[in-house]
């Protein structure tokens, strides 16, 4: 990756963190507040289901008291007065005291528990009330809560118990229904609503639910009543207050957080003191109804929705100005950094004069100062190494030239020396002399001119004729050419290995030039193997090059002869020139190859050459031909 997508992936980075980050924070702070909010709004709600509990609880109480004092009632207590006397005229009294008293509800007991009149249920004259002692206990305090079993349902009402003021042993109970007439009375805030689920058995029943915004009991179609089956269900099951987000539809804007508050019988506290309906011995009283108070989160979801859509829009301007930015930035530093890293590949290729153009005082101008200064110190430190190798270079061609010229002159000298004093001391034996000295003249001047041809030949070598080439042939042409030499009698034998690709393309190069390095590598195998050995010849196909392998298992090489074995002039044969590896690495680096060598004392060398396979350079020579053959025809 270069330094410019980082550092615009550093400022997009850095925008969407900063960006998600702030909102996430809003989005947490929106939702706290939300929730604090809706908790409060519940709150007042409970409480104000409270204060109208209350009122209708302390209206049904003095309704119940004015029954239980009114002249009706009193005769009817006098009449009865604890006796069992026939309690059949006062069939309809019940009845008639309800309408003019406004109850729901309303039933006369006397002492054993017998109803002697019901307005609700007339039916049940002379059946004994079950509930009479929980009832009685609770005479003259305040309402509670009571589910009253009528001839064909049940109903939910908010109940009162008083004795009459005569006789003691008849007692009223009155109340009037908990309905969605109670729940419209209260007084709703924007965006929430409350509803009443009458727990008549243990399995949820969508008719038990009385919701005051579905004009019926139920839900409408589009808000079932199952969807509250399970707030409810972990009210029975956990015995207290649970809040639930019950989910309308796909649309999250369609949620409501519903708290259910349980609400319990007789003997309970009004909602909100004692949510858990213990009665006054500590015990929890029957779960009659859960008050649902739901508040929509639409305003929540929708506020969501815009921080989000913010956020995404701030975030997309800031990766847009991020882009900006780091293209200011890449202006005003990659490209300087471009600049001086292009001038260190024309460093690297060889251009050591490369300068960069060095602007302000920046720290981007003081590397480029550095590398002005420093490509003009490689300049001359490159001048003064050629001129210091080429000093070298003669110096060895010198020392190199001495050595081979005077080993032949040195004979030469003698030779004629010898003649001289055969002339002058003894002229009849002077033709024999001169006969074996003209030999040896002739050997040495012979000898002279091979190596005078082999500094000549290296110092000439021609440039590849390229033609397409089949590397395998050369390499069989190369081992019958020496497969005499390697039996030949008199020397250890040598065992020659060929190991070659035969799915091998053919490549451009000069087979002479190829045949001629590969020959010199087989002859120095030859000469590092005089106890004989076996000598391999390998070839294959490795990331689209050629490789040639030529291994023997010869003395082998020195460290230090591995490094200096391709150096001109440099021999470790008594009686070498050095030449032949130099050839080999010219004929090799004129082909656009690479050799090396592997080698350890006594344990053999290979040498590894590489090469490429030419066939655009073969494309061209030949275009350059078909050119040239069609510029003679015209």
């Amino acid at each position: 990756m270069t330094f410019r997508r980082k550092l615009l992936a550093v400022f997009a980075l850095t925008v969407f963190v900063s960006v998600g980050a702030v909102a996430w924070l809003v989005l947490a702070l929106t939702r706290n507040a939300f929730e604090k909010t809706e908790n409060q709004r519940t709150a007042a709600l409970v409480t104000q289901f409270q204060r109208e509990f209350s009122r209708r609880g302390e209206d049904v109480a003095r309704r119940v008291e004015a029954i239980a004092a009114s002249d009706p009632v009193t005769r009817m207590a006098t009449a009865l007065n604890g006796t069992s006397a026939d309690s059949a005229e006062y069939f309809e009294l019940a009845k008639s005291m309800a309408e003019s008293h406004q109850l729901d509800f309303l039933e006369f007991l006397d002492e054993h528990g017998i109803i002697i009149s019901s307005a609700q249920w007339p039916a049940k004259f002379g059946y004994p009330e079950t509930a009479f002692e929980s009832l009685t206990a609770s005479s003259g305090q305040s309402a509670f809560l009571k589910r009253e079993e009528l001839q064909d349902s049940t109903a939910l009402g908010l109940f009162a118990v008083h004795r009459t003021g005569v006789s003691e042993h008849v007692y009223v109970i009155g109340g009037r229904r908990l309905d969605k007439n109670f729940l419209s009375a209260l007084d709703l805030p924007a965006e929430m609503r409350v509803l009443l689920y009458q727990n008549r058995s243990d399995h949820f029943s969508p008719d038990s639910l009385l919701d005051p915004s579905a004009g019926g009991t139920g839900s409408d179609a589009a808000r079932p009543a199952e969807k509250f089956a399970p707030l409810l269900e972990a009210v029975r099951q956990y015995n207290q207050e649970m809040t639930g987000i019950v989910a309308w539809s796909s649309d999250q804007a369609d949620e409501e957080v519903f708290h259910a508050i349980p609400l319990r019988g007789a003997g309970q506290d009004p909602p909100g003191k004692d949510r858990l309906g213990k009665d006054r011995s500590g015990k929890d009283g029957p779960l009659l109804a859960v008050l649902l108070v739901g508040n929509s989160r639409r305003s929540y979801v929708e506020l969501k929705r815009r921080i989000r859509a913010s956020a995404l829009l701030v975030g997309g301007g800031g990766i847009l100005l991020a882009i900006l930015l780091s293209s200011w930035a890449a202006a005003r530093v990659t490209r300087p950094m471009e600049q001086l890293a292009r001038a260190a590949q024309d460093v690297t290729a060889g251009n050591w004069d490369t300068r960069v153009e060095v602007h302000g005082s920046d720290e981007v101008a003081q590397l480029a100062e550095s590398f002005n200064r420093m490509t003009a110190e490689l300049a001359a430190q490159k001048e003064r190494l050629v001129q210091t190798e080429r000093v070298a270079a003669w110096r060895e061609l010198a020392r190199r030239l001495a050595h081979e010229l005077k080993n032949p002159l040195f004979p030469l000298q003698i030779t004629v020396e010898n003649l001289l004093r055969a002339r002058a001391q003894s002229p009849e034996q002077f033709d024999e002399v001169f006969h074996e000295s003209s030999t040896t003249l002739l050997a040495e001047i012979s000898n002279l001119k091979t190596i005078i041809g082999r500094f000549s030949e290296f110092s000439k070598m021609p440039p590849p004729q390229l033609q397409s080439v089949q590397v395998n042939e050369i390499l069989r042409g190369v081992v019958k050419l020496f497969q005499a030499q390697l039996q030949a009698p008199g020397r250890a034998p040598i065992v020659c290995k060929l190991e070659l690709d035969e799915g091998l393309r053919t490549i451009a190069a000069d087979p002479d030039l190829l045949h001629r390095a590969l020959s010199n590598l087989v002859l120095n195998a030859m000469d590092a193997m005089p106890n004989g050995g076996t000598l391999t010849l390998r070839s294959r196909r490795d990331d689209g090059k050629v490789i040639i392998e030529v291994a023997d298992t010869g003395t082998g090489l020195t460290r230090e002869e591995c490094e200096r074995i391709f150096t001109p002039y440099y021999t470790s044969k008594q009686h070498g020139t050095g030449l032949g590896l130099a050839i080999v690495q010219s004929v090799v680096s004129d082909h656009g190859g690479r050799i090396s060598v592997q080698s350890e004392p006594g344990r053999g060398t290979t040498f590894v050459i590489k090469l490429p396979d030419n066939l655009e350079a073969l494309q061209k020579v030949r275009a350059t031909q078909n050119v040239g053959d069609h510029a003679g025809l015209g």
